[in-house]
């Protein structure tokens, strides 16, 4: 019988302190820029201070900053004013990525054109060091105008890619058919601005004009809302199906009505390229996933 009562008593502390530590897990980053992130190159003329991030590029450097810690599950949300102009050759990138030749990313990358043409927003989605799987749109307002929101929502189920609130991509998990889903690697979130004219406009054919230079990108309102990485037992501590983790609620499994009207919105009239569409591309043998519902 003694034995019997505490035992007892020894599992409800094993219970409470597993939550804990779920719990504890679950961090927001509603901190500043620079509590958050620190400056990993361009450190000369890049800038961080409070809320704001300023990203710089020129003949000598871009810039790049990344968080201090790295996650595994939520939302990463910041607002971005991109680099006004002629922009052409120019990418400012903003991602998550795990590291190694086996890493896991999910991008935002924002390809810089000419004066009056539109930007193109370049997305992919790395699983298991291979990546591929690219989608481009144009955006339906000026991105140099003012700042507005891009968040990564990502969860056991899917990751959605938003602008501004609205869902312009999904990739669904199907790892359960054998298609990989990165769902096992923390990942930290970065931010940079660099020259990539070899390919960001038109294939590499608009150079980028130095004598705009410097180019520069504003971010702020840097949000984390997500499950700070602490390694392997972070796997099942942040897709646990619990409160504290509200990422995995129905709410979050799919799209709702009204915003898969929304995402069609987006993909019917600004997608610009969709690599499940691109069959010379893979010379007909397509990606598996590319024959799912991802909606």
């Amino acid at each position: 019988m003694f034995m019997s009562v505490n035992m007892t008593q020894f599992e409800k502390l094993l219970v409470v302190l597993f939550l804990c530590a779920v719990t504890s897990s679950m961090v927001m980053v509603d901190a500043t820029f620079s509590k958050s992130m620190y400056i990993t190159w361009g450190s000369q003329h890049a800038s961080m201070q409070g809320e704001d991030l300023q990203l710089v590029l020129d003949q000598t450097s871009g810039s790049a900053a990344q968080t201090k810690k790295a996650f595994l599950f939520g939302s990463i949300e910041s607002q971005i004013k991109l680099v006004p102009g002629n922009s052409a050759g120019t990418v400012t990138a903003y991602y998550l990525s795990s590291t190694g030749s086996q890493h896991d990313e999910i991008d935002f990358e924002f390809l810089g054109n000419i004066s009056g043409q539109p930007y193109i927003v370049h997305t992919n989605i790395f699983t298991l060091g291979n990546g591929s799987r690219e989608q481009q749109f144009y955006l339906w307002f000026d991105p140099t105008a003012d700042f507005h929101n891009y968040t990564i929502h990502w969860n056991p189920n899917e990751v959605v890619w938003y602008i501004d609130s609205i869902p312009i991509r999904v990739y669904r998990n199907y790892e359960n058919e054998g298609i990989a889903f990165p769902n096992k690697q923390g990942m930290k979130v970065y931010t940079s601005l660099w020259n990539a004219d070899d390919w960001a406009t038109r294939g590499g054919l608009v150079k980028t004009n130095w004598s705009g230079a410097p180019f520069i990108a504003r971010l702020n309102h840097f949000r984390a809302r997500a499950c700070k990485w602490n390694g392997a037992i972070s796997i099942n501590q942040c897709s646990s199906n619990i409160p504290a983790n509200w990422w995995t609620s129905p709410t979050y499994k799919q799209l709702g009505y009204a915003q898969l009207g929304q995402l069609n919105w987006v993909r019917n009239n600004y997608m610009i390229y969709d690599y499940c569409r691109d069959t010379k591309r893979f010379n007909g043998q397509m990606p598996p996933e590319c024959f799912k519902s991802q909606f």
